[in-house]
């Protein structure tokens, strides 16, 4: 489902060359859960905003379900977004002025594929049945998360990244989490890649891939 090959990523800080990212071979298989762990610095954030197309690489290509997508324009590149991959991030990124199934709703009327019923069945599958008309404002940040969980799924993408979607909360919280993650990963069927410091999130992965330095050390 994701290949990434010799991926490269450099800035130019107009003195000198920083390498970010230091040629990365990687394959994820349909459906597996991946966990990216690595101390700070070592590019986890980077790859995966590269594996989003939220960024392009230096070199490399990043191949997402057949297709190359460092190939891609912006405009194709955000079609591909919609259709194939969903998005969780450590602040949750909620419109405030949405309720939480507004906020679910969103993607699904942004792609013409309005449906309240699929946003209520998500919702009452992370636990907030009886939330759907809160604003972000009235819930907790564990229960943001869940609506943000929920709003990945709305339009049933094949692949799921998560930037340390349990930074922001306490470790109980954080386990209501991941076990979401897991239980939509099986439920759904989609491939899922989690950046995460946290060594028990990794260890409940399948998969887990280590970086340092710009380098994938152990996978």
């Amino acid at each position: 489902m994701i290949q990434v090959r010799a991926l490269t990523k450099s800035i130019d800080t107009g003195t000198h060359r920083v390498d970010i990212l230091k040629g990365i071979d990687l394959e994820i298989p349909k459906g597996q859960f991946a966990a990216i762990m690595g101390p700070s610095g070592s590019g986890k954030s980077t790859l995966l905003g590269l594996l989003a197309g939220l960024d392009s690489p230096t070199s490399g290509q990043v191949i997402l379900d057949g297709e190359d997508i460092t190939r891609l324009s912006e405009d194709q590149m955000a079609v591909l977004r919609g259709r194939k991959i969903g998005f969780v991030f450590q602040s949750y990124h909620l419109i405030p002025t949405l309720t939480a199934e507004e906020n679910v709703l969103l993607p699904m009327e942004l792609a013409g594929r309005g449906d309240p019923s699929r946003a209520r069945e998500l919702l009452d599958r992370v636990g907030l049945k009886d939330r759907v008309d809160h604003y972000p404002v009235q819930l907790s940040g564990g229960e943001q998360q869940r609506v943000a969980l929920a709003r990945a799924f709305a339009l049933r993408p094949p692949i799921l990244l998560a930037d340390e979607p349990t930074g922001n909360l306490d470790s109980a919280t954080g386990k209501i989490v991941l076990d979401l993650l897991r239980t939509l990963n099986r439920e759904e069927g989609a491939t899922m890649v989690l950046v995460t410091h946290e060594q028990g999130l990794a260890e409940s992965a399948d998969r887990r891939i280590v970086m340092r330095d710009g380098m994938v050390v152990s996978q």
